[in-house]
């Protein structure tokens, strides 16, 4: 009971610093992740408090955990067929391609290759949600806070981007509504401004373009899974060093979504999963931008922000010249 009761104030800031961002988020029309790192990155000095710190760790772990687990109820095997194979397959391929390319181009610009798989496989898959997903499972650094709350930042503000301009690019290069979809679904980080590109255009692009977006999510666990595969293989170098194994987090999302294919989930269970999984995440990157130290995002330069732009810019050529020339 006391080692609950240390982490409690710590768990309550967060709380009603996710619950502001939120409310911002509906009032103004801007992601609630942005504003949930704003706001947490303005209250850093709550972090250096011996009274918040315990609970604000705990948040930024495993209230992280949980909001990453129950992202499988949103997706079931059966929205594969939906979409069509071929589709999948092109998804597959920008995917994969992209966190290659992010690791690739991270070495050139002299980063390291744990920031090129970490915003490849955010760009590449579904933003913020995703980058707090792998970075769960990446190895402990100096770095690794700061280089998540930059790509957090980073693909959250070029979503945006792309929820607004996409839409436009699609119709200037006259695309139809199924392309449209797969465009906007295929290419845009985030799940909520996919949904604001989509219905933008019309219902029907909406419905197939969050549909596209959701098959992307479901590729979070192959990859997370590769990413650990590869780590191992790794420490297995290092006679002294530990193998990463399973988290459980991965196992749940596994599980859920697995349930979720072969179960007719009632639609209350899987909007009140979703919604305590998007609230879990909101209050877990505000515990990451508390954790934060703004000293050292100022520090890191434009390289990182360029390699982000040039990830965005290679999936959606990906998608696109597939589409235009296929």
């Amino acid at each position: 009971m006391p080692h609950i009761q240390a982490k409690m104030p710590g768990i309550f800031v967060t709380i009603i610093t996710g619950l502001a961002a939120l409310f911002l988020s509906e009032h103004y029309g801007a992601p609630a992740m942005l504003f949930a790192l704003l706001l947490g990155i303005a209250m850093s000095f709550l972090y250096s408090e011996t009274k918040c710190k315990e609970g604000i760790e705990f948040t930024a772990c495993h209230i992280l955990r949980i909001g990453v687990a129950l992202l499988g109820l949103r997706i079931a095997f059966g929205d594969l067929e939906t979409l069509g194979w071929e589709t999948a397959f092109l998804l597959i391929a920008a995917v994969a391609s992209t966190i290659i390319f992010g690791i690739v181009c991270a070495r050139l610009l002299g980063l390291k290759q744990q920031f090129g798989a970490l915003t490849g496989g955010s760009v590449g898959i579904c933003g913020a949600s995703a980058a707090m997903a792998i970075s769960a499972v990446l190895p402990d650094s100096k770095d690794k806070e700061r280089d998540t709350l930059l790509t957090v930042i980073g693909v959250t503000s070029l979503s945006t981007i792309a929820m607004v301009a996409y839409p436009i690019v699609a119709s200037d290069l006259g695309l139809s509504a199924t392309e449209t979809s797969i465009f906007l679904g295929g290419t845009i980080h985030d799940v909520a401004q996919v949904v604001g590109a989509g219905y933008s255009v019309s219902e029907q692009t909406g419905d197939l373009a969050t549909l596209t977006k959701l098959v992307r999510v479901s590729f979070l666990m192959p990859v997370v899974i590769c990413f650990l595969l590869v780590l191992q293989m790794r420490k297995s170098r290092k006679s002294d060093a530990k193998a990463p194994g399973l988290p459980a987090f991965l196992v749940a999302f596994v599980v859920l979504m697995i349930l979720n294919s072969i179960v007719d989930m009632p639609e209350v269970v899987t909007t009140t999963a979703t919604e305590i999984s998007r609230f879990a995440l909101v209050i877990a990157i505000t515990a990451i931008g508390m954790k934060s130290n703004l000293a050292q995002l100022v520090t890191v330069g434009m390289r990182p922000i360029l390699l982000m732009v040039m990830e965005t810019l290679w999936i959606a050529l990906i998608i696109l010249g597939h589409l235009v020339y296929a």
